[in-house]
């Protein structure tokens, strides 16, 4: 009798640990039943894992990596069983699912379904775009697009000028590709109000003729003078430029990704709320997420988000996590709006722009980190970096140690000795190798080639000073393209040019890989369960097309075959 009872206890301890606990789950269901769903064999695996760093054959099951080795040992073929899908690939390579580690998600959906000025070379190509708008949209109704770079076709500035004779009926707001600046028609300056008698807002500045007259370019916190005239997105359309934009990431093999929202020097801080709420959350309930993301919210929100945390925790479901919160310490270095400690050589009187006081960003900062959550923030010029991470550094001695994983975004111009304290402080560098492509021939220009040469795109120095690298792309500054980015962070060769920008700074294939998969997930705490193919992660893979490592750097000769979301195909 004793024993009945003492077993049926057990059982019932059993019961209640899995019901509790889902992971626990997960592990009985391999005790209790060990054949896989799906088994991917003759490939060439790169794990991400260093404990098993290559493999040719990997096993799930519910979502999950069950094993992972060789497929001649016994352990793996008694995975198999007669429900088991098995996939021969022929000897193809199998990554981890990429990871971006910085996006703008809907709001890169958004700008795919509006004037696309990516890539543009001439002025003549910029006025056409904008005429087929035009033709397309009815008498008084908004233009919006973007991706515009001057420095494309010389570096003259575009104005309304350009485009209020084909504009006549139209408010206009074409924004430039990195976001900190947009060009107005004289119909839309006049909706907001913009004259010559506007002053500038702290952290912006309205460009301005030599008679005083705006020139129609808005640079970071002058933004805000004229967005809200803009209407309001419907959340019907949002929701589609979610669904575009995550289409669009598993085409190019980025299974996950983390979104900074609309947010940027200008924008509404409740919209990225708003996007949690009316996009995400609905996406999530109906059944309609086909990647994962990794949310921050503006900095001044961080008590909405410390609150939601305390509530559900920061894993929503398996498809979204809270990260944290963003802020901004400058603008860009294409709209001459990064903070240098020298001025730009282009602008012999212009250091950049600080678009968060000092004392306000600290304090928010400390009362984000006292209550656990991650902080990023956005800084590209030297001084700026520095600022950060001086900042960064009191805190830390006013809070005290642990592991936060504090972020600065895009870092890409960098005092001599500022790489080693990223290193030294923990702090992960969240950069975009594909942002080099545009900036080499720029950067030159406006800071001149020694402090050009000396300081951009230090990705070896920051490795080299134990710093973690988180590689993405900053979509839409940048398309969502991680073996473009692969390539580019191992060549930095832009376009036209026959040598490396910086080759001493050049990244190794495996490093590169590491920036995109598992470094990608430590730098938002996700590293548990992505960001490698290991056993009891989540089953998140790309198949390429091709079975060498040498196509992966090659120019234009390996692609996406398929990707895999939860042992799951999602593309194509």
């Amino acid at each position: 009798m004793k024993f009945l009872v003492l077993v049926s206890a057990s059982v019932a301890l059993v019961v209640a640990v899995l019901v509790l606990n889902p992971d626990h789950q997960w592990r009985w269901s391999l005790w209790r039943s060990p054949v896989a769903d799906l088994v991917v064999r003759n490939a060439k695996i790169y794990t991400s894992d260093e404990s098993l760093p290559f493999a040719d054959s990997m096993a799930v099951r519910n979502g999950r990596v069950l094993r992972v080795g060789n497929y001649s040992s016994v352990q793996m073929q008694d995975m198999v069983g007669y429900r088991t899908k098995e996939l021969d690939l022929m000897g193809k390579i199998v990554v981890p699912g990429f990871i971006d580690s910085h996006v703008h998600l809907i709001f890169g959906g958004l700008q795919m379904g509006r004037v696309e000025l990516r890539g543009i070379s001439q002025k003549e190509e910029f006025l056409k775009r904008v005429k087929e708008a035009v033709r397309n949209t009815k008498q008084g109704s908004w233009i919006l697009g973007g991706g515009w770079n001057n420095d494309f076709w010389g570096g003259e500035f575009p104005a309304a000028s350009w485009i209020d004779n084909i504009t006549p009926y139209n408010p206009v707001w074409l924004s430039r590709m990195d976001g900190h600046m947009g060009l107005a028609n004289s119909v839309a300056l006049k909706l907001a109000g913009i004259t010559n008698s506007s002053e500038d807002p702290i952290g912006g500045t309205i460009m301005k003729t030599t008679s005083g007259e705006p020139t129609g370019l808005l640079i970071d916190s002058a933004m805000k003078l004229l967005l809200p005239s803009i209407p309001e997105v419907s959340v019907e359309e949002r929701r589609e430029a979610m669904l575009r934009a995550s289409n669009h990431a598993l085409m190019r093999g980025v299974t996950t990704v983390v979104d900074f929202g609309r947010y940027f020097p200008g924008a509404s801080v409740r919209q990225s709320w708003e996007d949690f709420s009316d996009v995400y959350q609905w996406a999530d309930s109906s059944g309609r997420m086909v990647i994962r993301v990794c949310l921050f919210f503006p900095l001044e929100t961080w008590s909405r988000l410390h609150h939601l945390v305390n509530k559900v925790g920061r894993t929503l479901s398996q498809w979204i996590y809270l990260g944290g919160v963003k802020a901004f310490a400058d603008g860009s270095l294409g709209s001459n709006s990064a903070l240098f400690y020298e001025p730009y050589a282009d602008e012999p009187h212009n250091y950049g722009l600080q678009v968060t006081d000092n004392e306000s960003l600290f304090n928010l900062t400390l009362a984000s980190d006292k209550v656990g959550l991650q902080v990023a923030i956005h800084a590209i010029g030297d001084k700026a970096n520095d600022l950060i991470l001086n900042m960064y550094e009191s805190v830390f001695s006013t809070n005290g140690v642990r592991n936060r994983r504090f972020r600065i975004e895009h870092a890409q111009h960098l005092a001599p000795e500022t790489p080693a304290r990223f290193g030294e402080l923990g702090i992960v560098a969240s950069v975009q190798p594909e942002h080099l492509l545009d900036d080499a021939e720029s950067a030159t220009k406006k800071l001149g080639i020694d402090r050009a040469h000396k300081g951009s795109y230090l990705f070896k120095s920051l490795l080299a000073g134990n710093g973690q690298l988180a590689l993405g792309s900053d979509f839409p500054v940048s398309d969502i393209n991680p073996l473009g980015g692969i390539k580019t962070a191992m060549k930095r060769i832009p376009p036209g040019w026959d040598t490396a920008w910086i080759p001493t700074e050049r990244l190794s294939l495996n490093e590169a890989l590491k920036g995109y998969t598992l470094s990608a997930a430590r730098a938002c705490f996700l590293d548990s369960d992505l960001g490698s193919l290991s056993p009891g992660k989540l089953a998140d893979f790309v198949i390429l097309s091709t079975d060498s490592w040498d196509d992966v750097v090659a120019e234009e000769s390996a692609s996406v075959e398929a990707t895999y979301v939860g042992g799951v195909q999602a593309y194509p």
